[in-house]
């Protein structure tokens, strides 16, 4: 199997970028700050995805938040390989997969300001809040798949990827 790999990154002018017209992906003002905070306090290291005529492709964010912190340029890779149907599907799919990830709670326990990282204090706080059994009925415990037996298992929890019916 031949690996597609993107070989051409460059700085380009903040200026010629072109952000795809449908773009489907929203961004809020306070969704920008925060990624002009990121940009301020990481640098800008994530590269925009462009064609060659700088239609963006991935990177609408960080493009806007680059503009609004007086960027002129900004790093680029070129998707060489897509075709113009692979380039629409593939502004959807960065998108989309992102939101399929979860998070390990445990391994967010890091010490620094978990604040540079776009939460808010209130997300913080639910992903380090001890989960108690309100009730001391048992609702809250987790149990392992093994503990059903052979059961078939018709739904899955996007969360956290724990099998049920």
């Amino acid at each position: 199997m031949e690996i597609k790999v993107v070989k051409d990154f460059q700085l380009v002018e903040v200026e010629k970028l072109v952000p795809y017209i449908n773009n489907a992906r929203t961004h809020s003002p306070a969704q920008i700050n925060k990624l002009r905070a990121s940009i301020r306090e990481f640098g800008f290291i994530s590269p925009l995805v462009i064609d060659r005529d700088f239609n963006v492709l991935v990177g609408h964010g960080r493009l806007e938040a680059a503009k609004e912190e007086e960027y002129t340029k900004v790093p680029c890779v070129f998707a060489d390989n897509l075709t113009e149907a692979q380039k629409k599907a593939y502004i959807l799919a960065d998108n989309r997969m992102a939101m399929d990830a979860g998070w390990d709670e445990e391994l967010l326990r890091i010490d620094f300001d978990m604040r540079l990282t776009g939460f808010r204090e209130d997300e913080i706080a639910d992903l380090f809040a001890l989960k108690e059994d309100p009730d001391d009925t048992g609702s809250n415990k987790e149990f392992d798949e093994g503990e059903f037996g052979d059961e078939e298992f018709r739904h899955e929890c996007p969360r956290c990827g724990f099998r049920y019916n």
